[in-house]
């Protein structure tokens, strides 16, 4: 396993709150609200959903917590970021499958494998934050791949995650530790 690397910022605190909410007329989209600012984000193309579940499309309702980012180094410089930092190679894929063992965990799969890719020829896994969603314990079929990463330029909806500009999410990151609370609803 490769490590994970950590050089957490120089001055501050993390937050202790992260609050995320769907607007007003659109389930698709939302707003995120941390240490005084808010940003609009995309949600996922069925909205908040209570009882996530795979492939639903809904964003899960709840309070979570950020385990780490993943970053592709080959794009961009490293940011800083009170969380655990991983490089995204070529062959990590999340496991979308309930009934594979690996279910909603990073796996390493040789290229053309099953599973969601992480290391994409858009930009919209460049910056990922993965979440303790169905984490757990771990339940089949509860929802995967659940993250907080980079919107579509059109700010269309995602398959369940929360996403939002680059810019947005650089500030975010320089802000949050795996103690913060990402409250979704």
């Amino acid at each position: 396993m490769r490590p994970i690397l950590r050089h957490p910022p120089k001055r501050g605190a993390a937050l202790s709150v992260v609050l995320v909410h769907a607007a007003a007329g659109n389930p698709q989209r939302g707003w995120l609200t941390a240490g005084g600012i808010t940003i609009p984000v995309a949600l996922g193309r069925s909205g908040l959903k209570a009882n996530k579940r795979e492939g639903d499309g809904g964003t899960p309702r709840g309070s979570f917590h950020p385990k780490r980012l993943w970053w592709r180094a080959d794009r961009l410089p490293r940011p800083p970021t009170f969380l655990p930092v991983r490089p995204i190679t070529a062959q990590d894929t999340w496991c979308e499958d309930p009934a594979d063992r690996h279910y909603n965990q990073p796996v390493r799969r040789p290229p053309g494998g099953p599973g969601d890719r992480l290391r994409r020829d858009d930009h919209l896994y460049d910056l990922i934050i993965e979440i303790d969603h169905n984490a757990g314990p771990r339940v089949a079929g509860r929802g995967s791949a659940v993250f907080l990463h980079l919107a579509r330029d059109n700010f269309g909806p995602t398959a369940g995650c929360v996403a939002m500009r680059r810019g947005a999410l650089l500030r975010l990151l320089a802000r949050i530790g795996p103690r913060t609370r990402i409250v979704i609803g």
